[in-house]
């Protein structure tokens, strides 16, 4: 399994950690009757759980994602609040010029105009620096274009939530294209969860099976 997708211009979403599996949300359902486990007998309760609701077993699996995207994806993302994150600081870290310009369709054909305008925060940003000025000061003439990075850790309940409210036509383009990616490292950790889910809980139509 590829372990980083690249995403945008310069971002990447990468899987660091899998706790848990399709095992761990099946364990966690049965416990209620003390049934035994075998395969069909998981396939079908992890789809009847999805159909119910019963989603409380699937925040047994955990995943721990590292993510660089622009600081306006990010904003979005942090309000998806049942996880944990650990965002780089512009307090303590200098950031480097590197900013998500969009191509020309979704900029309606401004790119070098907005290029412009990112570089001469930046070097204002840096002048500012030059000058003494502390870096948890100086960060607030850059642009919500600028990449942050972050770790990211989730129980598959909270994931599935962000996936329908973000691998959706209705979500922002940017942070749909992280989305998708995620979705691709939910299939392959937990096959079973993910078909169920896709077949049974989500109502978009980007995610396939």
């Amino acid at each position: 399994m590829d372990k980083k997708i690249n995403v945008l211009d310069k971002g990447f979403v990468e899987l660091l950690d899998v706790f848990g599996g399709d095992e761990a949300a099946v364990r966690a359902a049965r416990i209620s009757y003390m049934s035994t486990p075998d395969l069909e007998g998981d396939k079908r309760l992890i789809s009847l759980l999805m159909v119910n609701g019963h989603e409380s077993p699937f925040e047994h699996i955990t995943l721990t994602f590292y993510v660089k995207a622009p600081i306006f994806v990010a904003r979005q993302w942090f309000r998806h609040r049942i996880g944990s994150f650990s965002e780089r600081s512009g307090r303590f870290t200098e950031f480097d010029e590197e900013f998500y310009i969009p191509d020309e369709t979704r900029a309606g054909g401004n790119v070098k105009e907005m290029e412009n305008a990112m570089h001469d925060a930046f070097e204002t940003y840096k002048h500012l620096l030059k000058s003494g000025v502390k870096r948890e000061v100086a960060r607030v003439v850059l642009p919500m274009s600028l990449y942050t990075q972050w770790y990211w850790t989730v129980n598959v309940r909270s994931l599935m939530n962000f996936l329908k409210l973000r691998a959706d036509k209705h979500a922002q383009y940017e942070i749909r294209s992280y989305a998708i990616a995620v979705a691709k490292f939910f299939r392959e950790s937990c096959p079973l969860t993910y078909k169920a889910f896709v077949k049974k809980a989500y109502k978009g139509d980007i995610l396939e099976v």
